[in-house]
Protein backbone atom coordinates (compact mmCIF):
# COMPACT_ATOMS: atom_id res chain seq x y z
CA UNK A 1 0.00 0.00 0.00
CA UNK A 2 1.78 3.23 -1.06
CA UNK A 3 2.75 5.65 1.93
CA UNK A 4 0.54 8.39 2.31
CA UNK A 5 2.95 10.07 4.45
CA UNK A 6 5.65 10.76 1.64
CA UNK A 7 4.22 14.32 1.60
CA UNK A 8 5.67 16.96 4.37
CA UNK A 9 2.83 19.10 5.85
CA UNK A 10 3.36 21.92 4.02
CA UNK A 11 2.98 20.48 0.79
CA UNK A 12 0.08 18.33 2.26
CA UNK A 13 -1.48 22.35 2.97
CA UNK A 14 -0.75 23.13 -0.35
CA UNK A 15 -2.94 20.54 -1.49
CA UNK A 16 -5.92 21.95 0.67
CA UNK A 17 -5.55 25.41 -0.91
CA UNK A 18 -5.33 24.51 -4.23
CA UNK A 19 -8.32 22.19 -3.57
CA UNK A 20 -10.53 25.24 -1.64
CA UNK A 21 -11.50 26.76 -5.29
CA UNK A 22 -13.55 23.76 -6.23
CA UNK A 23 -15.89 24.99 -3.44
CA UNK A 24 -15.33 28.47 -4.25
CA UNK A 25 -14.14 28.88 -0.54
CA UNK A 26 -12.08 31.78 0.96
CA UNK A 27 -10.38 30.59 4.26
CA UNK A 28 -9.65 32.81 7.21
CA UNK A 29 -7.82 29.82 8.62
CA UNK A 30 -6.61 26.58 7.60
CA UNK A 31 -5.39 24.29 10.97
CA UNK A 32 -4.25 20.76 10.26
CA UNK A 33 -6.47 18.56 12.67
CA UNK A 34 -4.91 14.93 11.99
CA UNK A 35 -2.64 13.47 9.81
CA UNK A 36 -3.18 9.64 10.23
CA UNK A 37 -5.21 7.26 7.83
CA UNK A 38 -6.24 10.47 6.19
CA UNK A 39 -4.81 14.11 6.98
CA UNK A 40 -7.55 16.33 7.92
CA UNK A 41 -7.63 20.34 7.90
CA UNK A 42 -9.91 22.54 9.96
CA UNK A 43 -11.14 24.99 7.27
CA UNK A 44 -12.48 28.72 8.66
CA UNK A 45 -14.41 31.01 6.19
CA UNK A 46 -14.45 34.43 6.61
CA UNK A 47 -18.30 34.06 6.65
CA UNK A 48 -18.29 31.86 9.46
CA UNK A 49 -18.79 28.78 8.33
CA UNK A 50 -16.49 25.67 9.26
CA UNK A 51 -15.48 22.79 7.31
CA UNK A 52 -13.69 19.79 7.43
CA UNK A 53 -11.34 19.18 4.34
CA UNK A 54 -9.83 15.51 3.76
CA UNK A 55 -6.96 14.31 1.93
CA UNK A 56 -7.48 10.60 1.02
CA UNK A 57 -4.86 8.31 1.78
CA UNK A 58 -3.49 6.81 -1.49
CA UNK A 59 -4.81 3.24 -2.68
CA UNK A 60 -7.23 2.87 0.07
CA UNK A 61 -10.22 3.39 -1.66
CA UNK A 62 -11.05 4.25 -5.21
CA UNK A 63 -13.21 6.83 -6.34
CA UNK A 64 -16.45 5.40 -6.77
CA UNK A 65 -15.92 4.00 -3.43
CA UNK A 66 -15.60 7.19 -1.75
CA UNK A 67 -18.59 8.24 -3.78
CA UNK A 68 -20.46 5.51 -2.38
CA UNK A 69 -19.70 6.62 0.94
CA UNK A 70 -21.21 9.74 0.27
CA UNK A 71 -24.09 8.30 -0.53
CA UNK A 72 -24.54 6.18 2.70
CA UNK A 73 -23.97 9.13 4.83
CA UNK A 74 -26.35 11.45 2.93
CA UNK A 75 -28.87 8.29 2.88
CA UNK A 76 -28.80 7.87 6.98
CA UNK A 77 -28.90 11.72 7.59
CA UNK A 78 -32.54 11.62 5.75
CA UNK A 79 -33.19 8.59 7.54
CA UNK A 80 -32.97 10.89 10.85
CA UNK A 81 -29.14 9.35 12.19
CA UNK A 82 -26.99 12.39 12.25
CA UNK A 83 -23.75 12.06 10.75
CA UNK A 84 -21.36 14.19 8.67
CA UNK A 85 -23.16 15.74 5.65
CA UNK A 86 -20.71 15.97 2.53
CA UNK A 87 -20.29 19.27 0.56
CA UNK A 88 -20.64 19.01 -3.29
CA UNK A 89 -18.34 21.22 -5.12
CA UNK A 90 -19.55 24.59 -7.63
CA UNK A 91 -19.82 21.75 -10.34
CA UNK A 92 -21.93 19.07 -8.53
CA UNK A 93 -19.02 16.63 -7.41
CA UNK A 94 -18.19 14.93 -4.11
CA UNK A 95 -14.09 15.16 -4.47
CA UNK A 96 -11.64 16.79 -6.53
CA UNK A 97 -8.19 15.26 -7.83
CA UNK A 98 -5.51 17.77 -7.13
CA UNK A 99 -1.83 16.92 -8.35
CA UNK A 100 1.25 17.58 -5.56
CA UNK A 101 3.58 20.69 -6.09
CA UNK A 102 5.70 18.54 -8.17
CA UNK A 103 2.79 17.17 -10.48
CA UNK A 104 4.34 13.08 -9.22
CA UNK A 105 1.49 11.96 -8.08
CA UNK A 106 -1.97 13.20 -6.74
CA UNK A 107 -4.48 12.94 -3.66
CA UNK A 108 -8.50 13.10 -3.87
CA UNK A 109 -9.51 15.49 -1.77
CA UNK A 110 -13.44 15.81 -0.46
CA UNK A 111 -15.05 18.88 1.96
CA UNK A 112 -17.76 17.64 4.73
CA UNK A 113 -19.60 19.75 7.23
CA UNK A 114 -17.29 20.35 10.55
CA UNK A 115 -19.29 18.72 13.70
CA UNK A 116 -18.20 20.43 17.06
CA UNK A 117 -17.65 18.34 20.08
CA UNK A 118 -15.17 16.73 22.37
CA UNK A 119 -13.94 12.71 21.82
CA UNK A 120 -15.78 10.80 23.60
CA UNK A 121 -12.42 9.09 24.14
CA UNK A 122 -11.63 12.38 26.13
CA UNK A 123 -14.41 12.37 27.69
CA UNK A 124 -14.39 9.04 29.05
CA UNK A 125 -10.55 9.57 30.32
CA UNK A 126 -11.53 12.78 32.40
CA UNK A 127 -14.82 10.96 33.76
CA UNK A 128 -14.93 9.08 37.68
CA UNK A 129 -18.31 8.10 37.63
CA UNK A 130 -18.56 4.38 36.28
CA UNK A 131 -22.42 5.15 35.91
CA UNK A 132 -21.80 7.99 33.50
CA UNK A 133 -19.45 6.06 31.31
CA UNK A 134 -21.92 3.37 31.14
CA UNK A 135 -24.81 6.40 29.96
CA UNK A 136 -22.36 7.13 26.97
CA UNK A 137 -22.14 3.76 26.09
CA UNK A 138 -25.86 2.98 26.05
CA UNK A 139 -26.25 6.15 23.57
CA UNK A 140 -23.43 4.57 21.77
CA UNK A 141 -25.57 1.08 21.59
CA UNK A 142 -28.28 3.16 20.42
CA UNK A 143 -26.56 4.80 17.75
CA UNK A 144 -25.47 1.56 16.42
CA UNK A 145 -28.48 0.10 16.33
CA UNK A 146 -30.05 3.30 14.18
CA UNK A 147 -27.28 2.43 11.76
CA UNK A 148 -27.72 -0.80 10.81
CA UNK A 149 -31.63 -0.59 11.17
CA UNK A 150 -31.21 1.97 8.07
CA UNK A 151 -28.66 0.00 6.70
CA UNK A 152 -30.46 -3.06 6.68
CA UNK A 153 -33.47 -1.56 5.28
CA UNK A 154 -31.93 0.49 2.56
CA UNK A 155 -31.06 -0.50 -0.77
CA UNK A 156 -28.06 0.98 -2.48
CA UNK A 157 -28.01 3.22 -5.73
CA UNK A 158 -26.23 1.21 -8.91
CA UNK A 159 -22.84 1.40 -8.88
CA UNK A 160 -22.19 1.54 -4.70
CA UNK A 161 -19.23 -0.17 -4.09
CA UNK A 162 -17.66 -0.69 -0.64
CA UNK A 163 -15.05 -3.40 0.30
CA UNK A 164 -17.11 -6.01 3.00
CA UNK A 165 -15.69 -7.24 6.67
CA UNK A 166 -17.06 -11.20 5.62
CA UNK A 167 -14.74 -14.05 5.36
CA UNK A 168 -12.39 -13.36 2.74
CA UNK A 169 -12.20 -10.11 4.22
CA UNK A 170 -10.78 -10.66 7.76
CA UNK A 171 -9.27 -14.00 6.89
CA UNK A 172 -9.08 -14.52 3.50
CA UNK A 173 -6.33 -15.09 0.71
CA UNK A 174 -6.46 -11.35 0.41
CA UNK A 175 -7.97 -9.96 3.55
CA UNK A 176 -8.82 -5.95 3.68
CA UNK A 177 -6.13 -4.99 6.43
CA UNK A 178 -3.52 -7.89 5.63
CA UNK A 179 -2.51 -11.43 6.43
CA UNK A 180 -2.27 -10.68 10.15
CA UNK A 181 -0.92 -15.02 10.59
CA UNK A 182 1.44 -14.18 8.10
CA UNK A 183 3.18 -11.18 8.80
CA UNK A 184 7.19 -11.46 8.30
CA UNK A 185 8.46 -10.10 11.60
CA UNK A 186 6.40 -13.75 13.12
CA UNK A 187 8.35 -16.50 14.87
CA UNK A 188 6.95 -20.22 13.40
CA UNK A 189 5.06 -20.44 16.51
CA UNK A 190 3.43 -17.18 16.54
CA UNK A 191 2.62 -18.15 12.83
CA UNK A 192 0.82 -21.80 13.83
CA UNK A 193 -0.89 -20.01 16.53
CA UNK A 194 -2.18 -17.07 14.46
CA UNK A 195 -2.78 -19.62 11.69
CA UNK A 196 -5.01 -21.89 13.87
CA UNK A 197 -6.55 -18.77 14.73
CA UNK A 198 -7.63 -17.94 11.28
CA UNK A 199 -8.83 -21.45 10.37
CA UNK A 200 -11.40 -21.11 13.31
CA UNK A 201 -12.51 -18.01 12.53
CA UNK A 202 -13.16 -18.67 9.13
CA UNK A 203 -15.18 -22.06 9.96
CA UNK A 204 -16.93 -20.47 12.56
CA UNK A 205 -18.45 -17.48 10.41
CA UNK A 206 -18.87 -19.68 7.55
CA UNK A 207 -21.62 -22.02 9.52
CA UNK A 208 -22.81 -18.58 11.02
CA UNK A 209 -23.34 -17.08 8.01
CA UNK A 210 -24.99 -13.56 6.55
CA UNK A 211 -28.02 -13.02 8.06
CA UNK A 212 -29.62 -9.64 7.44
CA UNK A 213 -30.83 -9.44 11.11
CA UNK A 214 -26.55 -9.72 11.85
CA UNK A 215 -25.10 -8.47 8.23
CA UNK A 216 -25.35 -5.23 6.40
CA UNK A 217 -23.23 -2.09 6.16
CA UNK A 218 -21.89 -1.04 8.88
CA UNK A 219 -19.31 2.05 10.22
CA UNK A 220 -16.67 -0.25 11.15
CA UNK A 221 -14.75 2.31 13.46
CA UNK A 222 -16.83 2.85 15.98
CA UNK A 223 -14.24 3.52 18.66
CA UNK A 224 -15.08 6.38 20.82
CA UNK A 225 -12.18 8.59 19.12
CA UNK A 226 -14.86 8.11 16.75
CA UNK A 227 -17.89 9.44 18.72
CA UNK A 228 -17.74 13.35 19.15
CA UNK A 229 -20.29 14.62 22.42
CA UNK A 230 -21.44 18.66 22.36
CA UNK A 231 -23.58 18.59 25.15
CA UNK A 232 -26.18 15.51 25.75
CA UNK A 233 -25.67 14.40 22.20
CA UNK A 234 -23.38 12.16 20.74
CA UNK A 235 -22.31 12.53 16.67
CA UNK A 236 -20.78 9.55 14.30
CA UNK A 237 -17.77 10.65 12.74
CA UNK A 238 -15.23 9.32 10.01
CA UNK A 239 -16.91 6.75 8.00
CA UNK A 240 -13.49 5.57 5.83
CA UNK A 241 -13.47 2.28 6.89
CA UNK A 242 -17.48 1.43 6.28
CA UNK A 243 -17.94 -1.35 4.14
CA UNK A 244 -20.67 -3.99 4.83
CA UNK A 245 -20.18 -6.33 7.66
CA UNK A 246 -21.40 -7.99 10.78
CA UNK A 247 -22.78 -5.99 13.48
CA UNK A 248 -21.33 -7.98 16.16
CA UNK A 249 -18.29 -6.25 15.12
CA UNK A 250 -19.74 -2.87 14.81
CA UNK A 251 -19.83 -3.53 18.50
CA UNK A 252 -16.88 -5.17 19.65
CA UNK A 253 -14.58 -1.87 17.79
CA UNK A 254 -16.54 0.54 20.68
CA UNK A 255 -15.99 -2.20 23.18
CA UNK A 256 -12.31 -2.96 22.19
CA UNK A 257 -10.40 -0.72 24.01
CA UNK A 258 -11.93 -1.00 27.07
CA UNK A 259 -12.08 -4.53 27.97
CA UNK A 260 -9.09 -4.05 30.97
CA UNK A 261 -11.42 -1.64 32.53
CA UNK A 262 -13.07 -2.86 35.72
CA UNK A 263 -16.21 -1.47 34.78
CA UNK A 264 -15.88 -3.46 31.35
CA UNK A 265 -18.98 -5.36 32.11
CA UNK A 266 -21.07 -2.43 33.13
CA UNK A 267 -20.26 -0.93 29.67
CA UNK A 268 -21.12 -3.89 27.89
CA UNK A 269 -24.08 -3.92 29.13
CA UNK A 270 -25.02 -0.57 28.77
CA UNK A 271 -24.02 -0.91 24.92
CA UNK A 272 -26.30 -3.90 24.44
CA UNK A 273 -28.72 -2.22 26.53
CA UNK A 274 -28.63 0.57 24.04
CA UNK A 275 -28.79 -1.39 21.00
CA UNK A 276 -31.69 -3.93 21.55
CA UNK A 277 -33.71 -0.87 23.06
CA UNK A 278 -33.93 0.19 18.88
CA UNK A 279 -32.72 -3.15 17.45
CA UNK A 280 -33.63 -7.12 18.06
CA UNK A 281 -30.31 -8.60 18.79
CA UNK A 282 -30.69 -12.33 19.85
CA UNK A 283 -28.62 -14.64 22.34
CA UNK A 284 -27.19 -16.43 20.32
CA UNK A 285 -26.16 -13.65 17.83
CA UNK A 286 -24.81 -11.82 21.22
CA UNK A 287 -22.56 -14.86 21.91
CA UNK A 288 -20.25 -14.18 19.21
CA UNK A 289 -19.17 -10.79 20.87
CA UNK A 290 -16.19 -12.00 21.84
CA UNK A 291 -15.16 -13.87 18.60
CA UNK A 292 -15.31 -10.69 17.31
CA UNK A 293 -13.08 -8.78 20.03
CA UNK A 294 -10.55 -11.60 19.14
CA UNK A 295 -10.93 -10.46 15.66
CA UNK A 296 -10.36 -7.14 15.93
CA UNK A 297 -7.23 -7.68 17.97
CA UNK A 298 -6.00 -9.93 15.28
CA UNK A 299 -6.74 -7.47 12.42
CA UNK A 300 -5.00 -4.83 13.96
CA UNK A 301 -2.09 -6.81 13.33
CA UNK A 302 -2.32 -6.34 9.36
CA UNK A 303 -3.82 -2.77 10.01
CA UNK A 304 -0.50 -1.77 11.72
CA UNK A 305 1.56 -3.79 9.65
CA UNK A 306 0.49 -2.05 6.32
CA UNK A 307 1.09 1.69 8.00
CA UNK A 308 4.76 1.97 9.29
CA UNK A 309 4.35 5.92 9.07
CA UNK A 310 1.78 5.37 12.12
CA UNK A 311 3.42 5.58 15.69
CA UNK A 312 2.21 1.82 16.26
CA UNK A 313 4.50 -0.15 14.25
CA UNK A 314 6.64 0.11 17.51
CA UNK A 315 4.34 -1.45 19.37
CA UNK A 316 3.63 -4.28 17.44
CA UNK A 317 5.71 -6.95 18.98
CA UNK A 318 3.76 -6.67 21.84
CA UNK A 319 0.26 -6.99 20.34
CA UNK A 320 1.74 -10.00 18.48
CA UNK A 321 2.26 -11.12 21.65
CA UNK A 322 -1.04 -10.28 23.39
CA UNK A 323 -2.93 -11.98 20.39
CA UNK A 324 -1.24 -15.21 20.69
CA UNK A 325 -1.88 -15.24 24.30
CA UNK A 326 -5.58 -14.51 23.84
CA UNK A 327 -6.27 -17.23 20.78
CA UNK A 328 -4.70 -19.92 23.13
CA UNK A 329 -7.03 -18.62 25.90
CA UNK A 330 -10.18 -18.55 23.45
CA UNK A 331 -12.44 -21.29 23.37
CA UNK A 332 -13.96 -21.61 19.82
Amino acid sequence: MPDPQNLSDPELRAIAQRALPHWDLQPARIKLISRSENTVFRINTAGGRTYALRIHRPGYHTLPELESERHWTAALNDAGVPVPAGCPTTSGRDYVTISTTNGATSRVVGLVDWVDGVSLRDVIERETDPAVVAGYFEQLGSIAAAIHNQSSEWVPPPGFARHAFDVPGYVGETPFWGRFWDLPPLSPAQRDILSRARDQIQSTLTEYGQAERTFSLIHADLHPSNILVDGADLQVIDFDDAGFGWHQYELAVALFNYEDEPHYETICDALLAGYRARRPFAPADVDLLPLFLLLRQLVLLGWVWDRPELPFRAKLPEMVRDACARVEAFVF
